[in-house]
């Protein structure tokens, strides 16, 4: 399913403050709190979505890179998927945007002053693989169609003897004593405001709620071993150096079967050996003769996918730039396609020969050959000029 903007997702226009994105940010996260809305999946995952549009929004830099080339230009989540992370995690990220919101305010642990606990204090600890990020090179012409890549990673793995439980062949997991399978523990403290309860991560289980009591060989209990994996995904056509992408789950594995990690693919660019890229339109310096520019001529010109010929009209100056429309790269959010942009530049001859010098002492004063630019034939400097001189 398509992402939603952002902005829609926070209520909050284009050109909202840190200070309004804040607030927006904890009344939705206030209103779809899994505490206030007990097993409602729905809501758990608007509280996600909006977790993941404020780390997007609250950060100038990725909120730049949303605001120029949307989703994909922050990798989909900007390294911050929040349909991905657990509830640990997001109040890992924003927990003192719950500070004080009902007194004691939320808490992934399971303890709020304001009574809202009983749904998060049974929630069992899932581990999380970290991420891995590397980075992958494209030529233009992969840029400019997409590509799909295919790259070998030396990563973390579900160990194949335990399927990734820790647990021994014909063994199984049994619920923790400490916690009895809740993966907190509870501890009540007597305050003068009287009696308070709060919750902690099991010290017994980590938090899972479960102990391993014969441990797997190969991987010591830890259900991951280091391995090797290919892993093949596709590139958008337009994107552009620094991008990155986020392909969900193929990072590291994490320990006894908790949820994978990302893989973030960072783009780099191929310089091309005769084209420039200026976004989504492409730079060309094309150089011709004294003559074809005073008698008109044909030049062929470099594409993404080969070739194209271009006709010089008689009279061409230098600096006159033409343009092929659609031969440039197309926008990573399809928002049409660049230009190919021409830049002519007349060459003058460094070495003449006797001959040459006498034709062109010939014409050296003829009227023809006196400079007298029309408003058309002026350069980019001086029409600015005479803009602003009025």
């Amino acid at each position: 399913m398509a992402k939603r903007d952002y902005y829609d997702v926070l209520g909050v226009s284009k050109d909202a403050s840190e200070a309004e994105l804040k607030k927006a940010y904890r009344k939705m996260a206030l209103k779809y709190h899994p505490d206030k809305n007990p097993d409602n999946k729905e809501a758990e995952e608007k509280f996600k979505e909006a977790a993941e549009a404020y780390e997007v929004l609250r950060d100038p830099q990725k909120r730049g890179r949303y605001d120029q080339f949307g989703h994909q230009g922050v990798g989909g989540a900007g390294g911050f998927s929040g349909q991905g992370m657990s509830m640990d995690d997001i109040f890992s990220h924003f927990g003192d945007i719950f500070g004080g919101a009902f007194g004691g305010g939320f808490s992934s642990s399971g303890f709020s002053s304001s009574g809202f606990s009983g749904h998060s204090s049974g929630r069992r600890r899932m581990s999380k693989g970290s991420n891995l990020r590397v980075k992958v090179r494209l030529s233009l012409k992969e840029i400019a169609h997409g590509v799909e890549k295919k790259i070998k990673l030396n990563k973390y793995l579900p160990c194949n003897s335990c399927h990734g439980t820790g647990a021994e062949k014909g063994s199984s997991k049994s619920s923790c004593p400490t916690c009895h399978g809740r993966g907190q523990v509870s501890r009540i403290t007597n305050t003068f405001l009287g009696q308070m309860q709060t919750s902690s991560t099991c010290p017994q289980c980590g938090g899972e709620g479960e102990i391993i009591t014969n441990k797997c060989n190969v991987c010591h209990g830890n259900g991951i071993v280091k391995g090797e994996e290919v892993v093949s995904f596709k590139v958008p056509a337009g994107v552009a150096e620094g991008m990155q992408l986020a392909i969900s789950g193929k990072g590291n594995a994490a320990a006894r079967g908790g949820v994978p990690g990302d893989l973030l693919v960072v783009i780099e660019e191929e310089n091309h050996p005769d084209l420039i890229r200026d976004g989504n339109n492409l730079l060309f310096d094309l150089y011709i003769s004294f003559a074809d520019a005073a008698l008109g001529s044909t030049a062929e010109v470099p594409t993404i996918d080969g070739k194209a010929k271009i006709k010089i009209s008689p009279g061409t100056q230098g600096g006159k730039v033409l343009r092929l429309k659609g031969k440039g790269l197309p926008d990573v959010n399809g928002y049409g396609r660049g230009d190919l942009l021409i830049n002519v530049n007349i060459w003058t001859p460094r070495n003449l020969s006797r001959e040459e010098k006498e034709i062109l002492e010939k014409l050296k004063y003829s009227p023809n050959f006196k400079p007298n630019p029309t408003s058309k034939d002026k350069s980019y400097f001086d029409r600015m000029r005479d803009f602003f001189s009025g």
